[in-house]
């Protein structure tokens, strides 16, 4: 093995597969030894066995994925130069996706993390406003370099740190949330999503102020809504709502056990210009609400199931199955004849194939025919790289049933 400037991480015998096909995850029970001694965050070489270099990567002491690979090409400085050229990929790709990153008020993905090339960062513009998140040891090292970046090719009226995530425990990292440039508002940020007019708490609200990553299912679902009796569970802000509205629902009940969330999208029912008469919020838990409908023998014509993770590890991920099951279930009993339930799951560790089988579990229980309409995933600004499928988490169902 020839020697190395930087702290070398070599893999066991047979671990290499994984890295010599991009993957950038190497976990802790795949290296067998370590020369030097490397930091958190200090740039690392990954090997093999053999000695054959396999990339460059951020080395973690904390976490089971001990290094994350920032590129698997040799001789290359992981430097300011380096991220700027990854910024500007970035850019340009979210340019030819219909993105527009100057303009003052669209909402969008900039940074997708691993799949935009940098492991653990995620930046989302809200408007004129950046929020981001960091989440591993290697992207906390250069976040300087990042915002830096940032502002010079952004321009950004402020960016705000949303490092309040439990996930930087798992890394040794402490929580932040503070304003490293310009000025963030404590106001909700105005920012418009298909001509849909939405208020973002970037310093309250979920993950870095809002879910993005139901753009696309907000509005192809909305497009089903004319005429119908919409149920939105886990509304948050009412975003399926509003798009309901946009298409003409005749009623749209929002669930949601967080009045601040609903007070929000009450908000937004006015600034967009639709009847609060043809709306209904309902604070409550969505299983309790569900069981209460089932008892009093209601229905409704387009169901939303849009709930948080229910699977964090490995382990809990039976239980998690059980609580999707329990709760399509519910919502198919619910359905009107020739109702439609847009159901979806944002747990990375339910794939596509086990999810729409415990849905189809659930209709045979529910003694309910359906059919899959269509299928959701992530928009075009939260890319997954082939190499990476753990970055597609997103996935959703549309059914109809007789």
């Amino acid at each position: 093995m020839a020697k190395s400037e930087v702290p070398v991480v070599v893999l066991n015998a047979g671990k290499e597969k994984s890295a010599s096909r991009n993957h950038p995850w190497i976990f802790s029970g795949a290296i067998h030894h370590v020369v030097g001694e490397p930091k958190a965050g200090d740039t690392v070489e990954v090997r093999s066995a053999h000695g054959e270099f396999l990339g460059l990567a951020a080395y973690s002491s904390e976490s089971q994925i001990r290094c994350r690979l920032w590129t698997f090409q040799e001789r290359t400085p992981i430097d300011r130069d380096f991220f700027s050229k990854i910024i500007d990929r970035a850019i340009n790709n979210r340019l030819c996706r219909g993105f527009d990153v100057h303009d003052p008020k669209s909402a969008f993905r900039l940074i997708n993390a691993e799949n935009d090339g940098i492991p653990g960062c995620i930046v989302d513009k809200y408007a004129d406003i950046l929020s981001i998140e960091i989440l591993s040891v290697g992207a906390e090292r250069f976040r300087q370099t990042l915002y830096e970046l940032l502002v010079e090719k952004i321009h950004p009226r402020g960016i705000l740190e949303r490092c309040d995530s439990d996930v930087r425990v798992k890394e040794g990292l402490p929580l932040r949330k503070q304003t490293v440039y310009g000025d963030v508002p404590k106001i909700p940020v105005e920012m418009i999503e298909n001509g849909i007019k939405f208020d973002v708490d970037v310093w309250n609200g979920h993950k870095t102020g809002y879910y993005l990553d139901q753009r696309d299912a907000r509005f192809n679902v909305g497009k089903y809504a004319k005429a119908k009796h919409v149920l939105n569970c886990f509304s948050y802000t009412g975003g399926f709502g509003l798009f309901a509205l946009q298409n003409g629902a005749k009623l749209v009940t929002e669930v949601d056990v967080s009045k601040d969330a609903l007070a929000i999208a009450d908000s937004l029912i006015q600034k967009n210009g639709f009847d609060k008469a043809n709306v209904e919020l309902v604070e409550a838990d969505v299983f309790a609400y569900l069981r209460k409908c089932r008892d009093s023998r209601k229905t409704f014509d387009l169901i939303v199931l849009d709930p948080p993770k229910f699977i964090e590890s490995k382990s809990h991920l039976e239980k998690g199955a059980r609580g999707y099951k329990d709760i399509n279930l519910l919502a198919l009993k619910l359905l009107a004849p020739h109702g439609m339930l847009a159901t979806f799951s944002c747990s990375g560790l339910m794939e596509m194939n086990l999810f729409q089988k415990i849905v189809a579990d659930a209709a045979l229980d529910a003694h309910r025919n359906v059919q899959i309409i269509e299928r959701f995933g992530q928009p075009s600004d939260h890319p997954v790289k082939t190499s990476f499928p753990e970055g597609q988490y997103l996935k959703g169902l549309l059914l109809q049933a007789d």
